[in-house]
């Protein structure tokens, strides 16, 4: 075995990849990035025991969205960012001449001591490790628009710290739930940093179609880049588009007045080899999910941030976006305009259903439930991917009965989002409320809803049928945990590090629940 990693819904074998990762990332990568976790744990222990600064936090939360799944492949950059690592744990504890102890002044933490471990134990720090990676996600795109938590910072250094000693289950599983109720802290900080700094989402219908000219395509979550690209491009001449979770984008205001924001170019990440094939443009990765570039595209695409694949162009912290500029004033894009239809044929996206939006027909809604208009709401939502077995939500959401409402977030949206629906009541049956850190959106609409029919959210007519990937899925079910919402589906396939005894736990206490099919799903649910 020449590396382990199981930390994505594609492991190879459902059980670990072991020679390479199905995500393209090589056996040496896989090393780097265990051996950047384990000075990660070292610095969150030196950090536990004295007052970090926000070099510290900031350290951590970018090391940790750097082992992301589909971020970065690059050894140099990580090896880069490992000695920033120990430079800074330098800081917190500065070396002791000739002391031979064995303390957290040490080498960072073994990662083969956790892979090799307990299962249970394994599967548990698993869940902590990938959840933090998942929160840091979030603690990065908020802490760039300004807002930061101590309350989140410190959780960072006790989750990291914890997997590096011995702990029992019980310990670990509080731990587990801890970590749930901070990322909804965090989640909520970032959802406060974007209406503040964008404005309130707005719906918005968005066309998959591509004008003759010079375009951009801008992929990933981060909103910050997409205004700082939209501003360098102004009056240049060139389109801009957004590509998978970047879709939400449009609903903001302060983003969409922006008249060269155009549409939306392709769909999920996982079909970007072949949506990219010769592309007349570049493309910028802000965040993942990136896959190893195509020869027929590799030279025009971009990386920033934590970002980065070997020979591949990086924009630095400079944010000079004039190489990607000049790429697409040199390439032309298309001679005509293209024509692009979603997984389904259909031309036109809607975004723009946060909870903003949302709660401000909540009357409505209500409304319509008390009537029997509706009858149940579904969330169908979270990340795509290119496993067999996704084809269950595009059918689930396509066998919803007319007076349903299906809300949706995340890329898992796009297996279904170009379906019409139709409406009830003049409001849409299907609603996207943006990117899988808007998760925090659907539970402020669900405890609203809550609140009004005086119940709890598991009393309410909402079933939560959720698809996984990456890391970020892991802290979003975490929250939903931490809350006590039950009798949620996951799928396409259960987790690789989910042991059968924590999964026993999970079933137990939550009745969480595989996908079947969706004919037994929905009957299972509306009886």
């Amino acid at each position: 075995m020449s590396m382990f990693c199981f930390q994505c819904e594609q492991t190879a074998k459902g059980t670990g990849c072991t020679v390479g990762g199905v995500c393209g990332k090589k056996a040496d990568t896989a090393n780097y990035q265990d051996e950047l976790t384990g000075e990660l744990i070292a610095l969150a222990k030196a950090a536990q025991k004295n007052t970090p600064g926000v070099s510290t936090y900031t350290t951590i939360i970018d090391g940790l969205f750097t082992t992301i799944t589909n971020v970065n492949f690059d050894n140099e950059s990580l090896q880069r960012k490992i000695n920033n690592i120990r430079a800074e744990k330098e800081k917190l504890l500065p070396s002791c001449s000739g002391c031979a102890g064995g303390c957290v002044k040490a080498d960072g933490y073994d990662m083969g001591e956790l892979w090799g471990g307990n299962e249970d134990i394994r599967s548990l720090k698993s869940l902590i490790l990938f959840g933090l990676r998942g929160m840091a996600a979030y603690a990065h795109h908020a802490y760039v628009l300004g807002k930061s938590d101590e309350t989140v910072n410190r959780f960072f250094c006790k989750g990291l710290a914890a997997i590096g000693k011995d702990s029992c289950t019980d310990e670990l599983l509080a731990l587990v739930m801890e970590l749930g109720n901070v990322n909804l802290k965090c989640m909520e900080l970032l959802d406060a940093a974007n209406n503040e700094t964008y404005g309130t989402p707005v719906p918005t219908a968005v066309t998959t179609n591509i004008e003759k000219g010079p375009f951009i395509v801008i992929s990933g979550h981060d909103l910050h880049d997409l205004k700082l690209l939209l501003e360098q491009t102004k009056g240049k001449g060139i389109n801009i588009y957004t590509h998978s979770e970047m879709l939400p984008a449009h609903g903001y205001p302060e983003l969409k007045k922006y008249p060269h924001l155009k549409g939306n170019f392709g769909t999920a990440w996982q079909n970007q080899q072949v949506e990219f094939e010769n592309i007349p443009a570049p493309i910028l990765f802000t965040t993942n999910c990136l896959m190893p570039p195509k020869a027929s595209y590799a030279d025009r695409v971009f990386t920033t941030s934590v970002v980065d694949y070997p020979e591949i162009k990086h924009i630095g912290d400079d944010k000079d976006f004039t190489p990607v500029i000049n790429k697409a004033l040199e390439l032309g894009g298309y001679a005509d305009n293209h024509a692009m239809t979603g997984i389904n044929g259909g031309s036109t996206l809607t975004t723009g259903f946060a909870h903003g939006t949302v709660l401000s027909v909540a009357d409505k809604v209500i409304d319509a439930v008390k009537a029997g208009a509706i009858r149940h709401f579904f969330l169908v939502g979270g990340c795509d991917g290119a496993k067999p077995g996704r084809n269950y939500y595009t059918e689930f959401v396509r066998q919803t009965p007319n007076d349903t409402v299906v809300l949706t977030l995340a890329c898992g949206k796009y297996r279904f989002n170009d379906l019409d629906l139709g409406e009830i009541g003049g409001l849409p049956r299907m609603m996207d409320m943006g990117q899988c850190n808007d998760a925090y959106s659907a539970i402020r609409v669900a405890v609203a809803l809550s609140q009004a029919f005086n119940c709890t959210v598991n009393e309410l007519p909402l079933t939560l049928v959720l698809s996984w990937y990456e890391q970020k899925a892991v802290c979003i079910l975490l929250t939903l945990l931490a809350l006590g919402i039950k009798n949620i589906f996951i799928g396409p396939s259960l987790p690789a590090f989910i042991s059968p005894n924590i999964l026993k736990v999970l079933v137990d206490n939550y009745n969480l629940t595989p996908i079947s099919t969706p004919e037994a799903d929905l009957k299972k649910i509306l009886g």
